[in-house]
């Protein structure tokens, strides 16, 4: 064969290959329903901070399903982990104990220093979970049921029923009003707007310590604690959801660990699994002593001993691989290339964000941005229409940063 027919057989592989994914992409969407739209690439598998299509295209990931692999992909220690329990026993149920399970709220209560889990498949369901804990506490103080809570703007909790009444995006909500009702809302780091909604109906403030969905808002330290001292003061429960911000993305095993401004109830989920649907909510003794009792929450899948499993070897591994001491050194470096774009380029607005959560503010969209930088191999996620988030696995280095800005900067031109 000589070397144009070479060149001709390889262009034809490459167009097979291009006609599978398309066929992938179509049965999807016929199948599928269309919740999503989604980005025309088709993942068949990841090793580290990369991810590979179904062709074999090599794509660095600077999202991680949406803060969810935080141990980067193919860790042959937690695969090993997973597999091991799944030969030994994937579910029972929750009427029944598993060490797992028990193991695992172990090491969580150790690492959050709260005192009681209770184990969902999301985040979503985490947040169900504390704002049915946080309206039972008020229940059990006085009996009424015109209980209110008060949530942010621009946050974003879930789209489950409870967790979108407390998101604070009209948008979201619309379609489905009414939504659970005495709901209030308030501004991120304005204490004044949070003072101005409380009253004699307040049973809980709820926030994300670092609002993700919403624009990459971190939480300051002069908020949260006067927040955390009005809560003490009236007896009202703060609920901090750590989904996305929580599990070492911040430098701190959760974000609130900075300012040691302690909830009473916590949501975590995400890298807490890795890749695994778990999710958690946490309470302290006052809000677990004083509010759900059986059979006011349940579920089938929570905490069972697969999931269980994820979470035990995920703990381990974040302390055995020094996981928050690898956040806490290439995040800075992270800062400042970020930094340095904002500089150069007139058209990128501000940097803001916390750790390894991190967001370019555009005066633009960056839907186009981020397109490119797909068809460069590089995966990059949006938060709003004007925001470019970055949520990487924590195991990158700073090297994975170089590469992402070098990809980053030639879609910007």
């Amino acid at each position: 064969m000589n070397q144009s027919e070479e060149s001709v057989s390889e262009a034809k592989g490459q167009n097979t290959m291009e006609d599978q994914m398309q066929k992938y992409i179509a049965e999807a969407e016929q199948d599928l329903l269309h919740t999503y739209n989604r980005y025309q690439v088709v993942f068949d598998h990841g090793d580290g901070v990369y991810l590979y299509d179904v062709n074999g295209k090599k794509y660095l990931d600077f999202v991680a399903g949406i803060a969810v692999f935080a141990l980067g992909y193919h860790n042959e220690a937690y695969n090993n982990a997973l597999k091991d329990q799944i030969d030994k026993l994937i579910h029972t149920s929750n009427y029944y104990y598993n060490v797992p399970a028990i193991e695992a709220a172990r090491k969580l209560k150790k690492v959050s220093g709260m005192d009681r889990v209770f184990f969902t498949n999301s985040g979503a369901e985490a947040i169900e979970g504390a704002i049915k804990a946080a309206r039972k506490y008020a229940f059990l103080k006085d009996g009424r049921t015109d209980h209110e809570i008060i949530a942010l703007n621009h946050s974003f909790h879930g789209r489950t029923f409870g967790a979108l009444s407390v998101t604070g995006n009209a948008k979201y909500r619309e379609p489905f009003e009414p939504m659970i009702g005495n709901i209030r809302f308030a501004e991120m780091n304005d204490f004044e707007s949070i003072q101005a909604n409380v009253n004699d109906k307040t049973c809980a403030i709820i926030m994300e310590t670092v609002q993700g969905e919403g624009g990459i808002f971190p939480a300051e330290e002069d908020f949260l604690r006067k927040v955390r001292a009005l809560c003490d003061e009236k007896d009202i429960l703060l609920v901090l959801d750590e989904v996305q911000c929580g599990m070492g993305r911040t430098g701190y095993m959760f974000a609130w660990q900075k300012y040691g401004v302690q909830p009473d109830i916590m949501a975590c989920a995400k890298g807490l699994g890795c890749g695994v649907p778990v999710g958690a909510f946490l309470l302290n003794e006052k809000a677990g002593a004083n509010s759900l009792v059986a059979g006011d929450h349940g579920t089938t899948y929570g905490g069972n001993p697969l999931a269980a499993a994820a979470v035990n070897k995920v703990l381990d591994l974040f302390e055995s691989d020094h996981i928050i001491e690898n956040v806490n050194d290439v995040a800075p470096y992270l800062e400042k290339r970020l930094d340095e774009l904002v500089m150069r380029y007139d058209f990128i607005v501000t940097r803001r964000g916390a750790g390894l959560m991190q967001g370019l503010v555009f005066d633009r969209p960056v839907g186009e941005y981020i397109q490119k930088a797909l068809e460069r191999g590089l995966i990059l996620i949006n938060a709003g229409t004007d925001i470019i988030r970055f949520v990487p696995p924590l195991i990158i280095s700073r090297q994975d940063v170089d590469a992402m800005i070098r990809i980053l900067e030639d879609c910007l031109q």
